[in-house]
């Protein structure tokens, strides 16, 4: 018999006390019982209407409205486009270099200027430039990118069409932003190229398929973290309405997803606020982060054998980054070297991936030319499941995510190892790298309690992000259970 070891139990008050910090009494009270495009329509009726601030910059306009929904405490302007710091001056005081981004156009819906042109939902700071290279684009998977700030890429996706793709850290936030505003503005008429690739005419569901799929995917990848939950919260102290898709993570399911047959329940399902506050969730957070155009990441580069004396392999250059070559005088050399990051300590955490963004020409087979490596306890490993450039052009494309999770709890390092000869000498590029890793605080194997869910009576079980669980039998690893408006995380084995 599989046993539930409970990690925390509480009576209604997770999902409901806990929640109304943040969601108003009865708020979504008419959600209960719909599914599919009806509870969709049932979210439109509540958003629909806001209390929007005037547009630009002074007082009663968007940019006071940012001043308190996307300043950090030291003054910091928090910029889901690009990876710049700038700061706050004057409250309602615009910031210098930066615009007033609208995820969805005003372009898609005719150009009015109306509701949704000055929704705080659909309106972020951005980075001059990178919003202009992003222009009306949908937002979606970036293949071939043509813009590349180390934060937003723009550039083809596998569709044809031309992307935007945020940063891995934003991609769940703007997919649910996108869910807003295709619910909140389902009754627009959208109109242009750029729209109706992204969008379709009518309640439901609005987003085309391969949209709504793809932003289930990055909210699920991407869950709602505190800098989220904060915003959502100060936005609906301006406008009088929420992003329900932040507060209840799992309301996609049930509108686009695996959940449209089952009636959703908002006073028996996982809000956020059960699992943002609840410390024994992993969180992810970035471990090491650099862009070596601009800095070093304090890595070592190290000649094993060089063509001649004075010669470096790996060289650092401001528009590419650290690049590792063999060639020089017109012609191939025979070289090795290594780029080694300081240590990185992946002490506390339970997983980690590594990602980075590199280019490779003049070589016929990077991936068994050149190797990224781990060194752990005085041991260096090869590690696998890397994207390789063709090894053909300067086109510079992303590693993929690659697991560090048998190195959780150590520190290590990565090493870039580079190898030439003396009739093929190519060059590697490397632009920027990223670990990320989730961590668990608190451990919960083990923990009982004397009062536990009925599991021989109906329940409804959840991961641990708010997705629904079919077989929860079958399911191993930790639950939120729900039954009898009381509240259960379990650790199920």
């Amino acid at each position: 018999m599989r046993k539930f070891f409970i990690a925390a139990i509480t009576t209604a008050m997770l999902t409901a006390t806990a929640a109304i910090a943040q969601i108003p009494q009865n708020y979504y009270s008419s959600l209960k019982g719909k599914k599919g495009a009806e509870l969709k329509t049932a979210v439109h009726n509540i958003i629909k209407n806001a209390t929007v601030l005037k547009y630009g910059s002074g007082s009663g306009r968007t940019w006071e409205g940012f001043y308190t929904t996307d300043r950090l405490d030291d003054g910091q302007v928090v910029d889901r486009y690009s990876n710049d710091k700038r700061y706050f001056g004057n409250k309602g005081q615009a910031v210098s270099g930066m615009n007033i981004e609208h995820s969805f156009p005003k372009s898609w819906w005719g150009g009015s200027e109306n509701q949704a042109y000055k929704d705080l939902y659909n309106l972020m700071p951005s980075e001059q430039k990178i919003n202009s290279a992003k222009s009306n684009y949908p937002m979606g998977k970036v293949n071939n990118a043509s813009t590349d700030n180390g934060c937003t890429k723009v550039g083809t996706g596998s569709n044809g069409y031309k992307l935007w793709e945020p940063a891995d850290k934003w991609k769940g936030d703007f997919a649910r932003g996108y869910m807003y505003m295709a619910t909140a503005y389902q009754d627009f008429t959208w109109s242009g190229t750029q729209a109706l690739q992204i969008l379709q005419q009518g309640d439901y569901p609005t987003l085309r398929e391969w949209a709504y799929t793809l932003y289930i995917e990055w909210a699920k990848t991407d869950g709602v973290d505190q800098t989220e939950v904060e915003r959502n919260n100060e936005v609906y102290k301006i406008q009088g309405n929420r992003n329900p898709f932040v507060d209840f993570p799992n309301l996609m399911e049930y509108i686009w997803g695996d959940s449209i047959d089952y009636a959703f329940d908002p006073e028996n399902t996982v809000t956020t606020s059960d699992y943002t506050d609840n410390p024994d969730v992993p969180t992810e957070e970035t471990i090491y982060q650099a862009t070596f155009t601009s800095e070093t990441g304090s890595f070592t580069a190290k000649n094993i054998s060089e063509p001649y004396s004075g010669f470096e392999v790996w060289t650092r250059d401001t528009k590419y980054g650290w690049k590792g070559t063999g060639y020089a005088n017109n012609r191939a050399y025979a070289a090795e070297a290594t780029l080694t990051s300081p240590e990185i300590d992946l002490t506390g955490f339970s997983e980690a991936t590594l990602t980075f963004n590199h280019a490779i020409n003049f070589c016929k087979s990077p991936e068994s030319t050149f190797s990224v490596e781990v060194i752990c306890d005085g041991t260096t490993n090869t590690l696998d499941g890397i994207t390789w450039p063709a090894g053909n052009n300067w086109t510079f494309i992303d590693s993929g995510e690659i697991s560090l999770n048998s190195y959780a709890g150590k520190k290590i390092s990565i090493v870039f190892h580079y190898k030439s000869n003396d009739s093929e000498a190519g060059t590697w590029e490397i632009k920027r790298i990223t670990i990320t890793g989730k961590r668990t605080t608190t451990g919960i194997d083990g923990t009982t309690a004397d009062c536990t869910p009925d599991m021989q009576k109906p329940y409804k079980a959840y991961t641990a992000d708010g997705q629904r669980i079919a077989s929860p039998k079958d399911y191993k690893g930790i639950m939120i259970i729900v039954q009898d408006g009381k509240t259960w995380k379990v650790m199920n084995r």
